[in-house]
């Protein structure tokens, strides 16, 4: 009677550390796929920013039509990107169309003095920095699913979920875009 019951009390238990091992794989995932949203959340706020810089750059600078083309065109492919990677491309995209907006008010120095222009330079700082701190999170919260996942027993119990991709981009993603003054 006494093994029926410690036996009855291992499967238990062993019940209870699957769920509990299941359920902290479906938080992990829901933690993920948020800080995925946090991201483009924090893209959304960048695009607004650079449409009103687009905007304040036009003033000064009509006949660079190809930079503020391609400042907008980057804006637009990321709308239309269905998965991160996609993301990822079209943020590269922007920070390189960022950088030729701004090396172009080196040229013209009355847009450079532009309160407006400073103020949306001040502030596609402070976005930028936020976003990398999204990417970061993101990718903790990647690395600690896929680790979980990947984990004994985990491994062989929940062998369906596959590890997920971090937020990773080219080369231009990982370069800030330089903000002069």
């Amino acid at each position: 009677m006494t093994g029926l019951l410690i036996l009855l009390g291992v499967v238990i238990l062993l019940i209870i550390y699957v769920i509990s091992l299941y359920n902290k794989i479906v938080r992990l995932k829901t933690t993920r796929e948020n800080a995925l949203s946090d991201i483009d959340v924090q893209m959304k706020m960048r695009f607004d920013l650079v449409d009103n810089l687009v905007s304040t750059v036009k003033g000064y600078a009509a006949h660079e039509k190809e930079t503020l083309d391609a400042v907008i065109k980057a804006r637009n492919n990321f709308g239309k990107a269905k998965d991160m990677e996609g993301k990822a491309k079209a943020d590269g995209e922007l920070s390189s169309a960022l950088k030729s907006i701004f090396a172009l008010a080196e040229s013209y120095p009355d847009l450079k003095a532009n309160q407006n222009f400073l103020q949306l330079q001040t502030e596609l700082s402070d976005i930028e920095n936020k976003i990398a701190a999204a990417r970061r999170f993101f990718n903790a919260t990647t690395k600690e699913y896929n680790t979980t996942i990947q984990q004994f027993p985990a491994n062989i119990i929940f062998s369906g979920n596959k590890p997920e991709t971090f937020f990773e981009g080219e080369e231009e993603i990982k370069k800030a875009p330089k903000v002069e003054f």
